[in-house]
């Protein structure tokens, strides 16, 4: 008996090494082969933004237009961006670059009222808009052979919108439907709001895309064709054209269309906005409403965007953030989700894509109810914050970081109409062709001094709004109830 246990253990031993050999071949030859799929994966990536695939031109009267070859399928996506959007919008009338997208959807003399998507759908395409607060864009997505047809549309209502007082009125009413709808009836989106408020001191993105309720309700025809004329013109706008085409095709078909109109020697000029003041002091909100659901903690920072961030800031943010709030092999759903359980989820982002100011933002939803359990998920954020500001991140997550964020410059490249919001957004808020060609090689370079630059720089409490979010008893609501909007005046 004793030999053969001895046997065993021999052979065990044996077994052991032989198991412990083929894990660790096994290991180093997984991380070969993800170290080898990440540099194939930025070496694509820079290969792309090395080659340039966008043309871009000017009209005589002042139109740009950038042109995206892709020949693969008989199909383009058109998009006309104007440079102006909520940011832009006169004290008093917040929500009218908002309300005028929806008013360009009427009529002019040669289309007839809410005849514009209903052209385009016959002609087997699809139609949308959308406004943010730098920028309004409309776009179409159709067969090659009806781009000339959607140029027409689109160069006819960019100076021929006709509105009666019966179209804007009603349009008024479906935009206070789609804000109680979107607005009032999220807790989570009042918070938003409200922190944005309380984020910008003085700059005007402390005011919603949508506008505020009782300024909506104001809203008035002359408001909408003021806006119009003072905003929409060739010299304020963007054209860009992604798929089957060529820069010469593009070229003729927009100087036959847009060419047509004069510029407005009135528009056109560099945007200039009030600037922050220092910020000195973080500020806190608190949200009860019986509607909300589990208790929630949410903090943002004004931060630099894209077009004012010094060289390789913005990029080091962007993976900060990855790093720090990017799903759940973050720093923080590992910390308050996986290893405290102070938190049922948890995210943060940086968003960089702004003419003036970016945001950074966090959010958690905690595990336990009431403050008890919000103090509990803020306390594990702090840490998780002060720890990246101390000590930054190290080369495995920045490596790890980098590679998603260039894989999915990759796939996205893939796509016709998410480079022609590419190359609009950015070139819409003052950005080059060669800035948005040379985003992998700027994002390949950032070092881990850079992003611990930027994280122990902008993730400055004084920089920040904290805000709560907590479910409420229906009769404390009640006692407490706001005040009705006021009556629309026609």
């Amino acid at each position: 008996m004793i030999g053969s246990a001895s046997i065993r253990t021999t052979s065990t031993r044996r077994l052991t090494r032989t198991i412990r050999r083929s894990t660790f071949s096994l290991v180093l030859s997984l991380s070969m082969t993800v170290a080898l799929s990440m540099f194939a994966i930025t070496q694509q990536a820079l290969e792309l933004s090395a080659a340039p695939r966008a043309t871009e031109f000017k009209l005589d009267n002042g139109m740009r237009v950038v042109v995206i070859p892709d020949t693969r399928a008989p199909v383009v996506t058109h998009m006309v961006w104007y440079r102006v959007g909520a940011a832009d919008e006169p004290a008093g009338v917040s929500g009218i670059a908002h309300f005028l997208e929806h008013l360009m959807f009427k009529s002019t003399e040669k289309i007839p009222m809410g005849e514009f998507s209903k052209i385009v759908a016959r002609l087997g395409g699809q139609d949308n808009a959308f406004t943010s607060q730098d920028v309004t864009a409309y776009f179409q997505r159709v067969a090659k052979a009806q781009l000339p047809k959607v140029m027409e549309m689109e160069a006819d209502r960019m100076i021929n919108l006709q509105l009666t007082e019966k179209e804007v009125l009603t349009e008024r009413d479906v935009i206070l439907e789609e804000r109680r709808s979107r607005v009032e009836n999220s807790p989570a989106s009042i918070l938003d709001e409200q922190m944005d408020a309380a984020l910008y001191y003085s700059h005007p993105y402390q005011n919603p895309v949508i506008g505020w309720e009782h300024e909506i309700a104001r809203l008035t025809q002359k408001d909408a064709l003021d806006f119009y004329k003072k905003h929409y013109a060739p010299n304020n706008a963007i054209l860009v054209v992604s798929g089957d085409v060529t820069p010469d095709e593009v070229k003729t078909l927009a100087t036959a269309t847009y060419g047509k109109h004069k510029a407005n020697p009135a528009v056109g000029a560099p945007r200039v906005r009030q600037k922050e003041p220092p910020h000195r002091a973080a500020r806190r909100l608190e949200l009860k409403d019986t509607r909300a659901g589990k208790a929630s903690v949410h903090r943002t920072y004004i931060a630099p965007a894209y077009n004012t961030a010094a060289p390789g800031e913005a990029e080091a943010l962007d993976l900060l953030l990855k790093v720090v709030g990017g799903g759940s092999t973050s720093r923080l759903y590992k910390k308050l989700v996986v290893e405290d359980k102070v938190a049922s989820s948890s995210s943060g982002y940086y968003s960089g894509g702004a003419l003036d100011y970016g945001k950074i933002a966090f959010h958690a939803i905690a595990a336990e109810p009431g403050n008890a359990g919000l103090d509990k998920a803020e306390a594990a954020i702090d840490r998780v914050l002060a720890e990246v500001r101390r000590d930054g991140i190290t080369q495995a997550e920045l490596d790890r970081a980098k590679n998603l964020y260039l894989a999915d410059y990759i796939y996205e490249s893939d796509s016709q109409n998410t480079l022609a919001r590419r190359y609009g957004w950015a070139l819409t808020i003052g950005r080059k062709l060669s800035d948005v060609e040379g985003w992998p090689e700027a994002i390949s370079k950032v070092t881990l001094d850079d992003v611990k630059m930027v994280a122990a720089k902008y993730l400055d409490i004084r920089s920040s709004v904290t805000g709560r979010l907590l479910p409420e008893a229906p009769e404390t609501a009640a006692a407490g109830a706001a005040p009705p909007a006021q009556k629309p005046r026609s």
